[in-house]
């Protein structure tokens, strides 16, 4: 239940060429925090969701794990960019999403969670997923790092399948 609603501070800076313009609008609650627990499935509902009305970007709460997909989605051409920030000493993501041509067609066509805190999936080296016969990636979190199905096959490594992007 939202009791007021202030603007805090306007905050402008550029990504890729482009000038953001953020409102810092502020939601005075009577919780004043939301509890995310699983924050992976967190960030792949706000980029589907941004993805689907075509937003620029998206704010993510910055976590290490947040940080690794956002480079993987970055080195595969999923993504514009993302920048690392923190205000009120909490982290943010912000991510500048990809779009094809003049009606402005998502680069990311699919989107899916596949490792639940609830039913985690695991897989080894010799049966890593193939996503849509590699024309998509599967990002897997290993020992070794967070990566993708094609890379943790070239080492030979398995893990926890966190998802499939296409």
């Amino acid at each position: 239940m939202v009791t007021r609603v202030e603007i805090k501070s306007i905050l402008s800076y550029k990504i890729n060429e482009i000038q953001i313009i953020k409102l810092n609008i502020i939601f005075l609650t009577n919780k004043e925090r939301i509890l995310v627990t699983d924050t992976i499935s967190d960030m792949l509902t706000r980029i589907r969701n941004a993805n689907m009305v075509k937003h620029q970007i998206v704010q993510i709460p910055g976590t290490r794990m947040s940080l690794a997909i956002a480079k993987i989605l970055k080195e595969e051409g999923f993504i514009e960019d993302f920048e690392n920030y923190i205000e009120n000493n909490k982290k943010y993501l912000l991510i500048s999403l990809k779009y094809l041509g003049k009606s402005r067609q998502p680069v990311i066509s699919k989107i899916e969670r596949v490792s639940k805190p609830g039913l985690r999936v695991y897989s080894n080296s010799k049966k890593l997923p193939r996503v849509l016969d590699d024309l998509g990636i599967a990002i897997i979190s290993t020992s070794k790092g967070v990566m993708t199905n094609l890379k943790a096959k070239e080492l030979g490594i398995g893990g926890e399948v966190l998802c499939y992007i296409w």
